[in-house]
């Protein structure tokens, strides 16, 4: 069975090797048809606390790491407003 990826943005990285990613989908309202976002939070698991607040990241589906994390970060899509990445030269 294919893992699952997802993306959205980390809005925690306060709790060690694990951030806190709020994943956002737009879905149709059933009987009004109005398009409408629900959001959800996922535990991944960052094992070098590389990635900061306000990224914007992909996170796959693994096998659990503990009760509440079952996702790890793949990579970073967008760095945050307030860091500054390092450009290679």
């Amino acid at each position: 069975m294919p893992k699952r990826i997802l993306s959205g943005t980390i809005v925690s990285d306060k709790t060690d090797k694990t951030v806190t990613v709020l994943v956002e989908r737009k879905v149709k309202h059933p009987l009004y048809g109005k398009i409408i976002r629900r959001s959800k939070k996922y535990h991944a698991h960052d094992e070098d606390n590389a990635f900061k607040t306000g990224e914007k990241v992909r996170i796959e589906e693994t096998a659990p790491y503990s009760k509440t994390k079952t996702w790890k970060v793949l990579d970073r899509l967008q760095a945050s407003k307030g860091t500054a990445l390092e450009a290679e030269v």
